[in-house]
């Protein structure tokens, strides 16, 4: 039973109308029911805006920052949960399991949601080769596997120890900083690198000036005296990163952090700060943004490892990284600490060791090696020269070459894919793993034909294919952090060397290419990782390329070509990362939220039990508050006699009750007119009504203004009490941007309820529909045929028994108060056409002509503007 259909029988009842305090208080429960129900909706529009947002970041081709993905979902739960309280306010404990429900959804997003974080509590240093420092959460992935190697396979690996993530953790909050860095990371464009690098240089500053807490320093100190008994005198340390998340499959990091050489153990506070302080790197947080990667999540375990003054260093690769299905050993070396080849300082050597019984070595590229870095003294590294015999010889013998790939290879098999390790042979000959990561897959491009007139265009060939396809742009030579910042979208990334710090411009580049450098540097790396073409080493000729002249970088061709070179078949860039870290909590999060299974209102499962998403939820809160604010209100009690009667040339059948804000200020009496009304909804109801003259029987007599509705509901004799089914009030409850109104035209029952206030989210159309005088096959086929009217308006519209209900939300005013107009035009052109529904060709010339008129009607007219167009006529 409806409110209105309670109005009805309250004066069928002949009940007394309450007193001026008792209407005045039903009118304001009302108006504060009313009030939840707004809220309850604009909640729920807010929590269905929420999932599709995530759903659209889900399909898109980025992957979305973690705060994008929390923020999202926990707006989600929030609007739920008011949904929930305005559902309660409503019906209060209606309805006891839906609380239990959200609580049981809510627990499972956070658990969702939640950072896999560092442990809070732990050693603050561990051994290396200890169980306890394969613990990737406690010793960073770098570490644990190195740690694995040492204590799992025996393979040979310096001596040293884990200064863990729990110890990070006590630096951290020690010294205050996560809330400092959370702080500056949300108050800055971090997509413009000038804000970058400046936000980044804040938080590196906090890191390199904090105080290490006693306890963590005493902890150091008690592992550097064990490791003096165990490792060669005098004892020089190298510090290396060892952050969360970093060596991940398809997220390597390769050199976004820092590492400190050949460091005094004396001096080890300062670099152990340089490294955690990398954690902040305008690289580091720009990788981690590029890769999805939670910032929350981010700790650095360090290694504190004995430093080894190799002979010669390098990195292997198990599999070739540009074809890993191909499984030969490519090893790239030169003299000294590896450090040239990792930053592509200069040529260096290249072999090639086919797999077999045994293995072979079956190329060898000796490049001319002009310096070596080797170890000071005192503390730290520095190239140094070579003459010319020792420049030109290789850096490693067959022997070792081979023994190398060997290593490479129990490596693959004991991770089962591709691995890239660092590596040095130390004083003694002795081959050491420097660490051990996963090998990234890269996009792979596929042969194709060139163009026709592609060879007049070639500009330079040569170098070495470090990440394959093509990539066209105006060319920027970057080499300074100047140079760095005025960096743009779609340009083609051109450097003198690939160092790693140029990796944040790769999220930008259309192609890399440089002078040096080669494929087993970190840069290179990146680059495969982020499918960006990359062609290295090109050679002084590079040089010659002009700034901000168009190329296309050919990497697979080895070529660079002048203007925009169409290579089909070219495999083109990749965009974002199909599988981050933050989008596995998207996934998990959406999950929670997004599924609908809660869809039949009338069935039996229809229960706060059965809602297992937060969907679920919404729905099932929505349907009930809707029938508790129309059904249950009508048990209410409400100050009818309010409510004023419409005169629209003569008293008409229909009343207005004022919520608030929905008449003038200045009307009074027993009538209410036209020009008196500022509910928006109202007027442009009444334009739809009024605008197209219905031609239908019965006979218009109102020149197009009123029609028969009207001759009906302004006949004399239908008012006053009178009795029968023409007779029965229809009423306007009405603010100034919502309207319910309640109608029985002849046999025809229609319900409209509109809001169109200034916020979408809470803006909604209602309308339902039903009766008719001709038999009931009829009237279902015109059920069916309005259903398929307002599902071209864009409203949800379903048929369930006589009744066809239609709803619409979250539109802006003027979108909403056209389809109310809209519902006019079909309230008064429909209501008999029930009784043409069994000719066909009836059926289509009034499809065809709803459709014309509907097309035709114009936008509402403002509030307050309608006028009664007789109105002077009256008055005079």
């Amino acid at each position: 039973m409806n409110l209105v259909e309670h109005f009805r029988r309250w004066f069928a009842q002949g009940s007394p109308p309450p007193d001026q305090d008792t209407a005045r208080r039903l009118r304001a429960e009302f108006s504060a029911r009313y009030s939840c129900f707004r809220d309850l909706l604009a909640a729920n529009q807010r929590a269905l805006e929420a999932i599709a947002e995530m759903e659209q970041a889900q399909a898109g081709p980025h992957s979305p920052s973690m705060a994008f993905v929390r923020g999202r979902a926990t707006a989600t739960v929030v609007s739920v949960y008011r949904m929930i309280q305005g559902l309660n306010a409503l019906a209060p404990d209606r309805y006891p399991g839906l609380a239990e429900a959200f609580a049981k959804v809510r627990g499972q997003v956070d658990q969702a949601l939640g950072p896999e974080a560092a442990p809070g509590e732990g050693p603050l240093v561990v051994p290396l080769g200890q169980e306890s420092a394969a613990d990737e959460s406690l010793a960073g992935p770098k570490m644990a596997a190195l740690s694995s190697l040492a204590g799992g396979l025996g393979l040979p690996v310096p001596p040293g120890m884990v200064i863990t993530t729990v110890a990070f953790r006590r630096l951290a909050e020690h010294n205050r900083l996560p809330e400092e860095i959370a702080r500056l990371l949300q108050s800055a464009d971090l997509e413009q690198t000038d804000r970058l690098l400046a936000v980044c240089s804040r938080i590196q500053g906090l890191f390199t000036t904090a105080e290490i807490p006693c306890e963590l320093s005493e902890a150091v100190e008690r592992g550097l005296e064990a490791l003096r008994a165990e490792a060669p005198a005098p004892l020089r340390l190298a510090l290396r990163s060892s952050a969360q998340g970093e060596d991940a499959p398809g997220a390597s990091f390769a050199g976004q952090f820092a590492s400190e050489l050949n460091v005094d153990p004396a001096h080890w506070q300062e670099a152990y700060l340089s490294v955690a302080a990398s954690l902040y790197g305008p690289a580091a947080v720009a990788y981690r943004r590029r890769m999805g990667l939670i910032d929350e999540d981010a700790a650095m375990a360090v290694g504190c490892l004995a430093m080894i003054p190799a002979v010669a260093g390098g990195v292997a690769y198990s599999a070739d990284p540009l074809d890993p299905e191909h499984q030969r050993v490519l090893i790239n070396s030169c003299w000294g600490l590896p450090k040239a080849v990792v930053d592509g300082s200069w040529d260096c050597d290249s072999f090639a060791v086919e797999p077999g019984s045994p293995p072979r070595l079956a190329a060898s590229w000796v490049a001319i090696k002009p310096r070596r870095y080797v170890c000071q003294p005192e503390e730290g590294v520095l190239p140094e020269g070579l003459d010319e015999a020792e420049a030109a010889a290789p850096s490693l013998s067959d022997d070792k070459i081979l023994e190398l790939a060997a290593l490479a290879r129990k490596l693959h098999q004991h991770y089962g894919g591709p691995q890239d390790v660092e590596w040095a042979l130390d004083p003694a000959g002795r081959l050491v793993i420097l660490q051990c990561r996963p090998l990234p897959r890269p996009t792979a491009g596929t042969e194709a034909e060139l163009p026709v007139g592609a060879e007049e265009k070639r500009l330079l060939t040569g170098g070495v294919c470090a990440s394959p396809g093509a990539g066209g742009g105006p060319l920027r030579w970057v080499l300074t952090g100047g140079d760095a910042v005025a960096f743009s979208q779609g340009e083609v990334l051109a450097v003198e060397q690939p160092l790693p710090r140029w990796a944040p411009l790769l999220s930008r580049a259309a192609a890399l290419v440089s002078v040096r450098g080669g494929v087993a540097g970190h840069l290179a790396s990146v680059a495969r990782e982020f499918a960006v073409p990359a062609l290295l080493g090109l050679g002084p000729s590079a040089r010659e390329l002009a700034p901000d002249a168009e190329v296309t970088v050919d990497a697979s061709g080895r070529a660079v070509y002048a203007g925009r070179l169409a290579l089909p078949g070219r495999e083109p860039l990749a965009e974002g990362q199909p599988d981050t870290p933050t989008r596995r909590v998207l996934n998990k999060a959406l999950a929670l939220c997004a599924p609908l299974n809660l869809v039949d209102p009338e069935g039996a499962g229809f229960i706060p039990e059965a809602c297992h998403t937060l969907h679920d939820l919404t729905r099932f809160c929505h349907q009930k508050a809707v029938e508790e604010m129309f059904s249950a209100a009508a048990k209410e009690h409400f100050p009818l006699h309010a409510a004023r009667q419409l005169h629209y040339q003569v008293p008409m059948q229909w009343w207005v009750l004022d919520l608030g804000g929905g008449l003038s200020g200045e009307s009074q009496g027993k009538y209410v007119r036209l020009e008196e009304i500022w509910c928006a909804p109202f007027l442009a109801l009444w334009e739809g009504l009024t605008e197209v003259p219905w031609d239908g029987p019965p006979a218009l007599d109102a020149a197009g203004m009123a029609s028969v509705m009207f001759t009906a509901t302004a006949s004399p004799s239908l008012g006053g009490g009178a009795k029968g089914r023409l007779a029965e009030r229809n009423y306007f409850l009405i603010t100034d941007t919502f309207m319910n109104m309640q109608s029985q035209l002849g046999f025809h029952f229609s319900s409209l309820e509109a809001e169109a206030g200034g916020q979408a989210g809470g803006n909604f159309v209602s309308f339902c529909f039903r009766g008719g005088a001709a038999d009931a096959p009829r009237r279902r086929t015109r059920l069916a045929f309005l259903e398929e009217i307002l599902a071209g308006l864009g409203m949800e519209a379903v048929i369930k028994g006589e009744a066809l209900l239609a709803r619409a939300e979250g539109r802006d005013a003027d979108e909403t108060l056209s389809l109310v107009k809209s519902l006019g035009y079909l309230t008064m052109h429909t209501r008999q056409l029930d009784m043409i529904m069994a000719r066909p060709e009836r059926v289509e010339f009034y499809r065809a002509k709803i459709a014309a008129d509907l097309g035709k009607l114009g936008p509402p007219a403002p509030a307050h503007s309608v006028q009664d167009p007789l109105a002077g006529e009256r008055d005079a």
